[in-house]
């Protein structure tokens, strides 16, 4: 068995979010099956673009005046859904979604995939 902590796991700080791979290709905890991360989104990040990837599912740690859209284009986001502590998000592949947060606010979550490749859109649609 491995283990670590997230405090142990090195930030890397992104447009929209600071993520910490946890699990998976290039991460703490080395797997070519399954990649699992932590991701936080504030204003210290900035604003996130909506985006699509994979298959993924979602824990929320902590929501703060977060909330999440999704929908069938980056364009075409619905309704703001808010976030809780303890929600799980499922989001098909492709699927757009974004994360997103009022005045003061922030969303903390733990990500899964169950790959560590053909992640991002471009290497989906290449395969």
């Amino acid at each position: 068995m491995k283990y670590v902590s997230r405090s142990n796991i090195k930030p890397n700080p992104l447009p929209g979010r600071v993520i910490q791979s946890a699990v998976g290709k290039n991460s703490a905890v080395d797997s070519n099956k399954m990649s699992v991360g932590f991701a936080n989104y504030s204003e210290q990040s900035g604003p996130m673009e909506p985006h699509h990837h994979a298959e993924e599912t979602v824990y929320i740690i902590e929501s703060n005046k977060g909330y999440v859209r999704y929908g069938d284009a980056k364009d075409n986001l619905g309704e703001r859904i808010p976030l809780e502590a303890g929600m799980l998000l499922h989001f098909p592949e492709l699927e757009w979604h974004v994360f997103e947060y009022d005045e003061g606010g922030s969303v903390d979550i733990m990500f899964i995939y169950g790959q560590v490749e053909n992640i991002r859109p471009e290497e989906i649609t290449s395969n």
